[in-house]
């Protein structure tokens, strides 16, 4: 048989061995080569308890063994099925991890980790329990010791990038900085923009009545308030001129009514690139190293 593996910390490398032959090990035929220096790092996963009693897991990368506190960012994703599993980034590597960061990946419900049931139990009316994942996640963290509330940061793309939105104007005291790329923001009108109408199934029709309650409970463009009535976190905002999936509006709006309210807020705005904010390799590593540039001044130890 062969196998092909990848984690955080390792390329992707072919095996080769045979079935029924456990005294024989697998053989490594070739590995990609390794992009970062990953000595001494480990990944550890831990179970966060949501509010409904749900087991949420997630994997936390770096190097743990210390045991001391470090500057940690969490990545998830939530919906559409989408299944995160682990995935080998140089980027991540060159930009977070080497620079002594901790780097968490989540599961939360809306994903496809556990089958179809970890995704539909979430849909439309539903959807505040993604966001209770995501505070659970968070606070279970902080509990362990790895990093504290002011120096723990969310990033997140498309409906990621509601997520990290949602956490930035729904519970802003968890963490210390939100990158939201791309996002959906205005979840009121998101099915009139672009290919919103299509995700219906996913979020549930603001036109009707009972779906609308459910969706105004989070949706981040309407949740916005000034900075004197609740402190939001710094917030990277970004999109693309061109992103044809979900219209730069929703990004637009959000930084606009950030800045204000008087909250801390920047935005990118690439007129190239589509929804993944960048057109080529160049793009990719200047909004790379913006992102990360970002971040490590607004987690300064």
């Amino acid at each position: 048989m062969w196998l092909v593996s990848t984690s955080a910390l390792d390329p992707a490398t072919l095996w080769y061995g045979h079935l029924g032959k456990e005294e024989e090990p697998l053989r490594t035929v070739r590995q990609a080569p390794a992009l970062f220096d990953a000595a001494g790092m480990e990944t550890r996963q831990h179970w966060a308890t949501s509010a409904d009693g749900t087991l949420i897991p997630y994997r936390i990368t770096g190097r743990l063994a210390g045991g001391g506190k470090a500057p940690t960012l969490v990545h998830a994703y939530g919906g559409f099925e989408v299944s995160l599993v682990p995935q080998y980034s140089a980027m991540r590597g060159l930009g977070w991890l080497e620079r002594g960061g901790y780097f968490v990946e989540a599961n939360l419900r809306g994903g496809g980790e556990f089958g179809p049931e970890w995704h539909s139990s979430v849909a439309k009316t539903q959807r505040m329990r993604v966001y209770e994942d995501h505070q659970a996640v968070l606070r279970d963290i902080v509990a362990r010791g790895y990093c504290d509330a002011a120096h723990l940061a969310v990033r997140g793309g498309s409906n990621g990038g509601l997520l990290t939105a949602v956490c930035l104007t729904l519970y802003p005291e968890l963490v210390g900085a939100v990158v939201s790329q791309v996002p959906l923001a205005d979840m009121m009108r998101y099915h009139r923009l672009s290919a919103g109408a299509s995700w219906m199934a996913e979020y549930g029709n603001p036109d009707d009545a009972t779906e609308r309650a459910a969706i105004s409970a989070y949706s981040p463009v309407q949740r916005v308030v000034k900075h004197s009535e609740r402190a939001y976190p710094p917030a990277l905002v970004t999109t693309s001129t061109r992103d044809d999936r979900v219209h730069p509006a929703h990004a637009r709006s959000l930084a606009w009514l950030l800045r204000e309210a008087g909250q801390p807020v920047d935005y990118y705005e690439n007129t190239e690139g589509g929804h993944a904010g960048a057109a080529d390799n160049a793009q990719v590593a200047f909004v790379e190293a913006l992102i990360s540039t970002w971040l490590w001044e607004k987690l300064a130890v």
